[in-house]
């Protein structure tokens, strides 16, 4: 284990998926979105070489809306060729569709782990690699618009990631890790099948990492396969994989709140990564 996963420091970063969540959700076009990201923007450029939005616009002709997206980029040692991608979703799902009440289901959900948990992580990751450098280049981004479609209607899914692959605005890594749903108090992380047969070298990677820190939430047991925003990067051809623990009973309902959420899973999700980005194994 290196001195490094030690570092991370689970309590900001809980104090960062709480000031998420504080904002109040985070839909595209939204006051509390535009507030939010100016937020993001703002931790990214305390600790990192440079942070900075990419704007795009994106139109939904199922919802007939035209949506204002933003992706936010944060990055270290950004003249390196040799570069690392850690990635989650800022946005909130504009409805809780999947709430026990109907009468929730037209409401935005907090998105307090489905969301701000792995926002969270990675901000605390940034304060870690601004203390320690590394010596490749390491880039975090924060996808907008990933939750945005109803069920079923696939191109309104994934929209950031989506832009961000297809536009590559920054040189494409050698790898990327997407966190997604991992603030989960009952955390349990087994592999994503997507991940598993498209980029196997990083998931063992990832999840021997895990067994050096000691992060038992961590199984090396087969999940699911998630249509996720790791899926635009493997389509291109570029190695990424998905942290996921897709069995949570407070999905896309009002109940997904910070109460809901875990410091431990934290804990264990940041030792995890900082102990991958600082092993001489994964350089």
């Amino acid at each position: 284990m290196t001195t490094a996963a030690l570092a991370f420091d689970a309590e900001r970063a809980m104090t960062m998926l709480r000031a998420q969540v504080a904002f109040g959700p985070r839909v595209p076009n939204s006051p509390e979105a535009a507030q939010c990201r100016d937020f993001l923007q703002r931790e990214l450029s305390f600790w990192c070489d440079t942070a900075w939005v990419q704007p795009f616009s994106y139109s939904s002709e199922d919802r007939g809306t035209t949506l204002k997206l933003w992706n936010i980029c944060g990055q270290f040692n950004p003249k390196a060729s040799d570069r690392v991608m850690l990635c989650a979703h800022w946005d909130s799902r504009p409805f809780a569709d999947m709430d026990p009440n109907p009468a929730n289901r037209q409401i935005p959900i907090p998105a307090a782990n489905d969301g701000a948990s792995g926002v969270a992580v990675l901000l605390e990751i940034a304060h870690q690699l601004a203390l320690k450098r590394v010596g490749f280049g390491v880039d975090i981004v924060l996808f907008d618009g990933e939750d945005y479609g109803r069920e079923g209607v696939l191109d309104d899914y994934l929209i950031g990631s989506k832009h961000w692959a297809e536009t590559l605005p920054v040189a494409a890594p050698r790898y990327g890790i997407l966190l997604d749903l991992i603030g989960d108090a009952d955390l349990k992380i087994p592999y994503e099948l997507n991940s598993f047969y498209n980029a196997r070298t990083i998931v063992d990677k990832v999840y021997d990492a895990a067994q050096r820190v000691q992060a038992l939430s961590f199984v090396r047991e087969p999940g699911q396969s998630v249509m996720d925003d790791h899926i635009p990067f493997l389509q291109k051809g570029i190695p990424m994989i998905d942290l996921i623990d897709f069995d949570y009973k407070y999905w896309h309902t009002l109940e997904d709140t910070p109460d809901k959420c875990s410091t431990g899973s934290l804990d264990e999700v940041g030792r995890v990564l900082m102990e991958a980005l600082y092993s001489e194994k994964f350089k």
